[in-house]
């Protein structure tokens, strides 16, 4: 009886989990299909222009090329996640304030709870990636690859085979290894800390707080990895069966040597303006949505 009451629980937070981070992503989309053209090109433009250039060429709704598909990847990526890091969390701490679970602890556990997920939600981002850079070509008046998304995933399994699905996958879990380090760690250690000095209660202002600090310090940490993620992920086999990049270091050193290591962090202030308040919208909804479903406060 225990047991299914239990996996009920879990049922229940995966599918908060879900709807928050829906309702973050379509809330935020537009800033991260900025962020990708950003860092598919090598040029000096900027966000402002990017996003001038979207709607000038796509209209309104070239801002949400590729959402279908990241609306998709968070049905599996953010429950595996949030839900993953939680249980974990609660099975090793000693005390109701978290005081016997470290910082050093909680960015290991968030690290590899984002591991799992990205793994499992990764054919879903590298369809998002092709449709946000298909945008790109749209904008350059060439011939976009895809129609959609189901367009999209039949013709990467026909030319690339469904391996080519998880293209890019290690880039990816690196990113996504670093996001949940710093995501994670920094919102649950930030929220404690807010609580226990009395900066505010556990509401909305706290979250927003933590969710500020979280996003900042996630951004930081992931931007190189998610650059590499993007460009690995977009580049298609060609006629010749060759690839730009061989693999996530030879993209690495490529983009530093041609670029410069500034171009690590291309798409930063997108992404960091994204991420603010695309975890603001998710922490502020899911602890909103476990209210209501009767769950104690993450």
């Amino acid at each position: 009886m225990k047991s299914n009451q239990n996996q009920e629980s879990l049922q229940k937070k995966m599918i908060v989990a879900s709807l928050s981070a829906m309702v973050a992503e379509t809330s935020t989309f537009p800033i991260d299909i900025i962020k990708t053209r950003l860092q598919l090109t090598n040029s000096s433009s900027n966000s402002f222009k990017v996003a001038y250039n979207i709607v000038k060429n796509q209209g309104f709704l070239g801002l949400y090329k590729g959402l279908t598909p990241a609306l998709i990847r968070h049905l599996f990526y953010t429950p595996f996640r949030i839900v993953g890091y939680e249980q974990f969390r609660n099975f090793v701490v000693v005390s109701d304030d978290n005081s016997g679970f470290s910082l050093f602890s909680k960015a290991l556990v968030g690290g590899f709870s984002g591991v799992f997920a990205q793994v499992v939600a990764s054919p879903a981002d590298l369809v998002k990636v092709r449709l946000q850079a298909d945008g790109f070509l749209v904008s350059r008046g060439l011939q976009p690859r895809y129609s959609g998304p189901v367009d999209a995933l039949n013709k990467i399994i026909r030319a690339e085979g469904v391996r080519g699905l998880w293209r890019g996958v290690f880039p990816n879990v690196q990113r996504a290894f670093l996001v949940n380090m710093g995501e994670l760690a920094c919102y649950d250690h930030a929220k404690r800390f807010v609580i226990k000095n009395q900066i505010a209660d556990d509401n909305i202002y706290a979250h927003t707080l933590s969710s500020i600090m979280s996003g900042l310090s996630a951004t930081t940490l992931s931007c190189p990895a998610d650059v590499v993620k993007t460009r690995m992920m977009n580049q298609a086999v060609n006629e010749d069966a060759k690839l730009m990049y061989k693999n996530s270091y030879d993209c690495l050193v490529k983009t530093v040597k041609v670029e410069g290591v500034r171009a690590l962090w291309k798409g930063f202030f997108p992404t960091w303006a994204r991420l603010g308040p695309w975890q603001f919208v998710f922490w502020v909804s899911y602890e909103k949505f476990r209210q209501i479903a009767g769950f104690s406060s993450f």
